[in-house]
C-alpha cells in the first residue's frame, strides 16, 4: 500500500467531519456577530454570552441559538 493509496470510505468519512467541521464554524461565527451586534447592552448579559459562544465553540452557539435568540425575538423584535 503507497501513500498515493486511500480508502473511498475513507475520503467519505474525512470529507464528511471536514464538512461538518466548516459548517459549525460558520454557525460559530454567525452566533458570536449575532451577539455582538443585537444583545443589549443591560448588565453582564452580552458579555456573558460572548464568553460562553467563544469558550464552547459550536456547542455555546447552539445554546444561544436555542436559548437566547427565541427569547430576544419577542422581547426585541430582532
Amino acid at each position: 500500500m503507497t501513500i498515493a493509496h486511500f480508502e473511498p470510505v475513507g475520503l467519505i468519512c474525512f470529507g464528511t467531519f471536514f464538512l461538518i467541521g466548516i459548517l459549525g464554524t460558520i454557525f460559530w461565527i454567525w452566533a458570536l456577530v449575532d451577539c455582538v451586534k443585537n444583545e443589549p447592552s443591560e448588565g453582564n448579559d452580552k458579555l456573558i454570552w460572548i464568553l460562553i459562544i467563544v469558550l464552547t465553540h459550536w456547542i455555546g452557539a447552539l445554546i444561544y441559538y436555542f436559548v437566547r435568540v427565541p427569547q430576544r425575538t419577542p422581547d426585541l423584535g430582532r
